[in-house]
């Protein structure tokens, strides 16, 4: 197979820190233990400095823990339903761990094309191809001092198209290779102690293979919206538009739970179902009303979990 574009690996390359990505993340209310957990995560992966600055001053005997910590393999997996912000979680989550490490970074998300078109090998040659670019490009970003210049993210979203476990009676001997290529991928970025991380997101965090799992450094695991996180999604957006803390809460109601269906909305429901539903219903001739607003939320059915085959 001739060599692959970049155009070809990554569906496009992208920078932080960056502006219109902190707007984003910041828009991803309810999350924030997500934010902080992630961003700290990957601050450790991809520039330890601040780990081992951290430990002179409070631990500087424990090396051996220190050393444990480190030589992780750089690879974080999100988790979860359907709609619950992982996949924008891991695209602007970047952009924190840029200002917190004070450098630049790199996202690249790998394309879904990688999976190629079912001919022998090309799988895994296409794998092989994004690690080594990712490798090729954080090792310009290495310092010799320990300080990294920047620092290197490979996102692979639908990531059990790709690491689905090798256990699978009717897995074909392609798609073990391409898994193996995956692995042997991570593994050189371990080894290698490189600026770079992975960040996998899944809806089947069963599907993917147990080699896979066990290299992850942390895996979050995201649930649909609690009350909380639902009226901090709602009030941010319906305060301004004279929603009161009443109001608030009865929508909050009609989108949770109910005896129709044992699961609520999920972040996407409301914030690309619902909300856009209720600026529809009114514009252009009336205001938003918190009454009608209760009412559309019941009459929209929440986004089914996904369920594992």
């Amino acid at each position: 197979m001739s060599q692959l574009s970049l155009d070809e690996l990554f569906e496009r390359r992208l920078t932080y820190p960056d502006f219109e990505f902190k707007e984003r993340l910041d828009r991803l209310v309810g999350l924030d233990d997500y934010k902080l957990r992630l961003t700290k995560m990957l601050g450790l992966l991809v520039n330890a400095k601040h780990l081992r600055e951290w430990a002179n001053t409070y631990h500087p005997h424990a090396g051996r823990l220190i050393a444990l910590v480190t030589s992780r393999p750089p690879l974080i997996i999100l988790a979860g339903d359907v709609g619950s912000g992982k996949s924008e979680l891991a695209e602007t989550i970047g952009d924190s761990v840029a200002r917190q490490e004070h450098i630049d970074i790199t996202l690249l998300p790998l394309s879904l094309s990688t999976r190629g078109q079912g001919r022998v090998g090309e799988m895994t040659q296409l794998i092989s191809a994004a690690f080594d670019h990712t490798v090729s490009e954080a090792t310009k970003l290495k310092g010799n001092n320990g300080k990294t210049r920047g620092a290197v993210i490979l996102l692979i979203d639908e990531a059990d198209a790709l690491a689905q476990s090798r256990e699978a009676a009717q897995m074909h001997h392609e798609d073990r290779a391409g898994v193996n290529a995956l692995i042997r991928g991570i593994n050189r970025l371990a080894t290698g102690n490189l600026p770079a991380a992975v960040i996998m997101c899944t809806n089947r965090i069963g599907a993917l293979d147990p080699a896979v799992r066990r290299r992850a450094a942390d895996i979050l695991e995201f649930q649909r919206p609690d009350d909380a996180q639902r009226k901090a999604v709602l009030s941010g957006a319906l305060q301004d538009a004279g929603f009161s803390s009443h109001d608030l809460d009865s929508l909050v109601a009609a989108t949770g739970p109910s005896a129709k269906q044992s699961y609520g909305f999920t972040f996407s429901d409301l914030t690309q179902r619902l909300l856009p539903n209720l600026i529809l219903d009114a514009y252009p001739n009336s205001a938003i009303r918190p009454k009608r607003a209760v009412e559309l939320a019941k009459k929209m059915l929440p986004t089914p979990p996904f369920k594992e085959a």
